[in-house]
């Protein structure tokens, strides 16, 4: 794991968050709550294409990122499971290190190379080349931070605490204990001594871990003046930026990038997905392509192809680019989300009973998409099954209660069986999460008005 980005956080590290600021109003200013009023122009739910077209995979994951949900806010539950069916998070986020740990630093196959517990710190403090060597051992083989930090803390004496490299990896140490804010100091004052990228990005790791993206996009902005054409400073900005929803600033750092490095994947991914929300799939398919050329082929690439081919009207190539993307696939959660898209195609072509059948084998490969659940419900209520269709909305609800279509198919399946009140429910519902949906405010009024006459 690069050590720029941040680990996914464990249940242990959202319940014992003694860090968390989430409870106070920060508009605009904190990763948990980024889509606030004060975000004008940013994308918002209407544009997230669910239940009415498909959705491009981006085919890159950041650590971090996964583990919040798209409102934002951490969550018990989802920190209880893997993103796999089967698997479990690990508790705190440095847990998931220890199940990392390789065997390949064993001495004859029978035991441990070194017992860090039985060394003498003070000894090999004193060896700097050594000191070194078996600082990174500990911190990224072993992942024993104590045993690091007190030979880093000896090391550092030893050098009259003024090496910045020594400094930083007591920051290191202190950031694998959960210790953000001596971690901070001691990055403040490597960065003091010598002024390096990588001490930067930790700093501003610690500040993203802290919920303070603010404070961390100055940080990148101000070594961005010592180093105007770094590559990873420009796409921490362009990440922090995309995570407070300023999408506009985000999309013209992701075009800088590519002014520098007109081969990074992650910008030309970033601006694809853009166009294609935008309602451009021409100009997301040339991004693609150019992916294509850059040697990046996996089933992501063929889904967005697909996709892309799809909505600019080359019936040739859109099924060729899905086939090309199953025969790919290692994944079960891509595999569910690429028959979620060829449904989603055959709703377009007008094929209702293979679209269905395209979302029951999506739910086969992942019984967690929620999407699917919701299409299910919606193709069912067409039949006028109504039983069913409540059924599947509301599993949809309970596995993602953030999306808003659930609620308005809901209510609009009560509106016509003359459950207004339970109508009046959930209409309310699909609001609070999207309140800019004309339909649920159509549905509202309506039932409003009704009210009002009985």
């Amino acid at each position: 794991m690069d050590d720029r980005d941040l680990e996914e956080e464990g249940i242990a590290d959202i319940v014992m968050d003694d860090n968390s600021l989430a409870s106070l109003p920060r508009p605009g200013t904190s990763l948990a709550r980024p889509m606030t009023g004060s975000n004008r122009g940013a994308f918002n739910q209407g544009m997230r294409p669910v239940s009415s077209s498909g959705r491009p995979l981006t085919g890159f994951a950041r650590p971090g990122t996964s583990s919040r949900p798209p409102t934002g806010q951490a969550s018990v539950e989802g920190a209880m499971q893997g993103s796999r069916l089967g698997t479990a998070r690990p508790m705190t986020s440095s847990g998931r290190f220890v199940r990392l740990g390789t065997a390949s630093m064993l001495f004859d196959g029978s035991g441990e190379f070194i017992n860090p517990e039985k060394m003498n710190m003070k000894k090999y403090a004193t060896r700097p080349a050594l000191a070194r060597v078996l600082c990174e051992y500990l911190i990224y083989h072993d992942h024993n931070y104590k045993k690091a930090l007190e030979l880093a803390s000896e090391a550092s004496a030893v050098c009259s605490h003024k090496d910045w490299w020594w400094k930083a990896k007591i920051a290191k140490c202190f950031y694998g204990l959960g210790l953000y804010r001596e971690a901070e100091t001691y990055l403040r004052s490597s960065l003091r001594d010598g002024n390096f990228i990588i001490t930067t990005l930790e700093l501003c790791k610690v500040f993203l871990r802290l919920d303070q993206p603010k404070t961390a996009l100055d940080i990148y902005k101000n070594s961005q003046e010592a180093f105007p054409n770094d590559i990873s400073l420009m796409l921490g900005i362009a990440r922090t930026q995309d995570a407070l929803g300023q999408f506009a600033k985000a999309l013209e750092a992701y075009r800088q990038i590519l002014g520098v490095d007109a081969s990074n994947v992650e910008a030309i991914a970033s601006l694809a997905a853009h166009h294609f929300y935008s309602d451009q799939p021409e100009l997301a398919l040339r991004y693609y392509r150019r992916l294509l050329q850059t040697g990046v082929v996996n089933c992501e690439m063929f889904n967005n192809l697909g996709l892309c081919c799809y909505y600019a009207a080359q019936w040739d190539t859109c099924l060729s680019c899905f086939e090309k993307a199953l025969q790919l696939c290692r994944e079960d959660e891509a595999l569910s989300d690429i028959w979620y898209n060829i449904g989603q195609i055959g709703l377009g072509l007008g094929d209702a009973a293979f679209a269905k059948q395209c979302f029951h084998v999506s739910l086969s490969a992942n019984a967690s998409h929620a999407e699917s659940f919701c299409n299910l419900g919606v193709l069912e209520m067409r039949d006028l099954n109504y039983d069913k269709a409540k059924s599947l909305l509301k599993r949809a609800i309970g596995l993602s209660p953030f999306m808003h279509e659930p609620y308005f198919n809901l209510s609009l399946i009560y509106y016509k069986l003359g459950e207004f009140q339970d109508a009046f429910i959930y209409v309310e519902k699909a609001l609070e999460v999207f309140p800019d949906h004309m339909e649920s405010q159509e549905l509202q009024t309506s039932l409003q008005e009704y009210f009002r006459m009985q």
